[in-house]
């Protein structure tokens, strides 16, 4: 059936499309199944000693998440696959769901990039970025979350 024809059915019978079309949105819906291409908040906080990043990332667990610092660039990513299988009665419904984002900063010269260290609670990624005061100093670190 054509979008086109969707439409004319809706203006016919408004309350049928919806009724039909709705519990199957919602379902997935509740289940987490619709996948969302949007890239997490992140904020950047210049504290005293240290810069701390955090990102809002519910859902996720630590090891889905790859943290990168190489010459004072650092990404974040992370990947999630999901699946779900139901066996009822005379039907089997199985579904997957995939989703992933990546963040690119660059680091202020005075971070002490070998010393950053990560944690994972609740839903929020944080980042704490020691300040480096002997100056600038490019290096290659692979962050583990905690």
């Amino acid at each position: 059936m054509s979008k086109q024809s969707l439409i004319n059915l809706k203006e016919v019978f408004p309350g049928i499309v919806d009724d039909f079309f709705t519990p199957w949105s919602e379902w997935f819906r509740r289940n987490n199944l619709f996948s969302q291409d949007t890239v997490p908040a992140l904020n950047v906080a210049d504290e005293k000693d240290q810069y701390k990043v955090t990102v809002a990332a519910p859902g996720l667990e630590k090891g889905d998440f790859n943290i990168d610092v190489d010459d004072n660039v650092l990404t974040i990513s992370a990947s999630s696959e999901k699946e779900h299988e139901e066996n009822e009665k005379k039907y089997r419904r199985k579904e997957y769901s995939y989703s992933s984002f990546s963040r690119t900063l660059t680091l202020p010269a005075d971070v002490k990039a070998d010393a950053i260290e990560a944690y994972y609670d609740k839903g929020i990624l944080t980042l704490e970025l020691p300040k480096n005061t002997d100056g600038e100093q490019r290096v290659e670190k692979k962050v583990v979350v905690k």
